[in-house]
């Protein structure tokens, strides 16, 4: 990853910004950080620009507020696969877990 996109996502301001503690990136759960890296990476690999995802991410925060934040995130990697075409909306429902595993 190029440092110029590393610094797009670390600077996210506003609704989008990372969750921080002390400095350092704050997850609740495994997959969170999945989350954020496979957003990071599919956005290089499309060549699109972060603020595309970010842009994604702001709307899907806004759609539903009380949503956890990665909640939001996969939502917002969620339109940008279908977007793209990488995979249609069934595709994705039928790859969805029905339950989370517990921590």
């Amino acid at each position: 990853m190029s440092e110029e996109f590393s610094d797009d996502v670390a600077l996210m301001i506003g609704a989008a910004s990372l969750p921080r503690e002390n400095g350092t990136l704050v997850f609740t759960a495994p997959w969170e950080g999945r989350a954020l890296a496979l957003a990071i990476v599919l956005v290089e690999r499309l060549g699109v620009s972060w603020d595309e995802f970010r842009n994604r991410l702001v709307t899907s925060i806004a759609d539903d507020p009380h949503r956890p934040y990665y909640e939001s995130w996969t939502a917002a990697l969620e339109r940008l696969v279908l977007d793209y075409r990488l995979a249609n909306a069934a595709a994705l429902h039928a790859a969805m877990p029905t339950e989370r595993p517990s921590l």
